[in-house]
């Protein structure tokens, strides 16, 4: 472990790929923390006490919600907008080929529409919180054009924190989406334990406090487990007959196939969805028509409901795992590479039957990966109606994403080593 601590520092290009992530993560922190004209802090600190909404979405942008800074926004705009070119390639096949068939070019295309939509959805975000925001008395707008500046100040640094995630994926280590989301919940990390025991009683809160620890324990514990653990398909490859020179070829190998394919992408993808109703819901309760009072309190009451909102939570986690990983994995693809390298799984026809059999094993796989994510989600949420702080709620979720993404930057820089050793 210390001869790999110390072979980062010193091999140039790995030590060049760290440097220029922590330098591009440090330039988020400042801008994170650099409010937009017209914000009432008081107001602003008050409000936030009592949303679960802002909280979450504090998550995404570094803590820029909590001073509603350039970035107040963070990448979410671009994972939504991630999101509908995710189900547009199961509903569409032109989108689907562009994806799966063109290759690289065709990823790159994908790519550069998900960030031309990720534009109008920050546009659309931006407004709805601005105008949320001064109905409340926390953003002070004095006309149409201070309005117009900071849509467009907070819609721009919606997109430079987009081209910054790009640049740590190209240049830095591991997904530079979920690195900024990493960075944005460390950074948050203290002032939430220092609220919690700020507010605390001890001992009578001792027995509550000792039970988060031991939750922290085992949630760290079950997304490591689960995370590392994978289930083999054994594959053979067939002798081949060359002339007079005899066989060559063959041996056996195996296809891994991860528990939770997707990560911790199904849990942002549900964040990120949860966000819209939400913000439309404050957006109407303001409004003087009866109808959209009515629609924006159904939808408040809902999210209120722990019961109902935790459920729906679990629902969606749970069906995202399994979209995601249908998009990302395909069994003919596999199938069919395994055929034309003449390998085949022991026991299983090659073509049709050899993508039936590990779809059939995708999907015992995926099932339960999936409801371990789910159930990981929804916990905190339920210790969080049981207790009455909502703190935890938020907490749980951001361990999720910590412990994943730490272990997706170890597997990167081992990669990166073992490289450069070779």
């Amino acid at each position: 472990m210390l001869a790999k601590i110390k072979f980062l520092f010193t091999e140039k290009a790995i030590r060049s790929r760290i440097l220029f992530m922590v330098a591009i993560l440090f330039l988020f922190r400042v801008l994170s923390n650099i409010p937009i004209p017209g914000v009432d802090a008081l107001r602003l600190e008050q409000f936030l006490q009592n949303s679960q909404l802002f909280g979450i979405l504090n998550i995404f942008s570094a803590g820029g919600i909590s001073t509603l800074s350039l970035v107040m926004l963070g990448v979410g705009p671009y994972i939504t907008a991630s999101i509908i070119m995710q189900v547009a390639t199961v509903l569409s096949p032109k989108i689907k080929a562009m994806y799966k068939e063109e290759g690289e070019i065709g990823r790159r295309k994908f790519t550069q529409i998900s960030r031309y939509l990720a534009i109008p959805l920050a546009i659309t975000q931006g407004y709805g919180f601005l105008v949320l925001l001064q109905r409340q008395g926390i953003l002070d707008q004095a006309n149409t054009l201070g309005m117009i500046s900071n849509l467009v100040i907070i819609t721009a640094g919606s997109m430079l924190l987009m081209w910054l995630g790009e640049l740590i994926s190209e240049k830095g280590i591991g997904n530079g989406v979920s690195v900024i989301i990493f960075a944005g919940i460390v950074a948050t990390l203290p002032t939430t334990i220092g609220q919690t025991l700020y507010a605390a009683t001890f001992p009578t809160d001792a027995p509550t406090f000792i039970a988060i620890i031991v939750g922290v324990i085992v949630v760290i514990a079950g997304v490591v487990f689960i995370t590392e653990a994978e289930r083999p398909i054994p594959i053979t490859y067939a002798k081949q007959v060359r002339g007079t020179r005899g066989t060559s070829g063959g041996g056996s190998t195996y296809i891994p196939l991860r528990l939770n394919q997707a990560g911790v992408i199904p849990i942002i993808f549900a964040l990120s969805l949860f966000t819209f109703p939400q913000m439309l819901a404050g957006l109407g309760a303001g409004s003087s028509n009866s109808i959209v009072q009515s629609v924006s309190g159904s939808i408040t009451w809902f999210f209120q409901n722990q019961w109902l909102y935790a459920s729906s939570y679990f629902v969606l986690v749970f069906a995202f795992t399994f979209m995601y990983t249908a998009i990302t994995f395909e069994a003919d693809d596999v199938a069919n590479n395994l055929q034309q390298s003449g390998a085949f799984v022991p026991g299983v026809r090659p073509g049709e039957a050899t993508a039936n059999y590990i779809n059939a094993v995708l999907t015992r796989v995926t099932f339960v990966g999936a409801l371990f994510l789910a159930l990981m989600a929804v916990l905190p949420l339920m210790f969080q109606g049981a207790t009455g702080n909502a703190q935890f709620g938020i907490g749980g979720t951001s361990l999720l994403i910590v412990v994943s993404v730490v272990l997706d930057i170890i597997k990167k820089l081992d990669a990166q080593i073992s490289m450069r050793e070779y």
